[in-house]
């Protein structure tokens, strides 16, 4: 099997160990770290089992931060 390439920074990847899309920042140490779409805390996740997240994952994703943000400011 190839070895897999960091994604780019800012990239959007999907982590099934926590079934979420992420944004991919830096890899640390053996950890991968991603952002949730429109921010809050960092997690961890491993970079071999990561992957790009596809259109449907990212639209999922970018809606559910849209509505947290408008339940936020109601």
């Amino acid at each position: 099997m190839e070895a897999q390439t960091a994604p780019e920074p800012g990239a959007l990847v999907y982590d099934p160990v926590t079934q979420r899309v992420g944004e991919y920042r830096d890899t640390t140490g053996p950890y991968a770290m991603l952002r949730p779409i429109g921010g809050g805390r960092e997690w961890q996740a491993d970079p071999e089992r990561i992957r790009p997240a596809t259109a449907d994952e990212r639209l999922a994703a970018a809606l559910k931060a849209a509505n947290k943000r408008s339940g936020q400011t109601l």
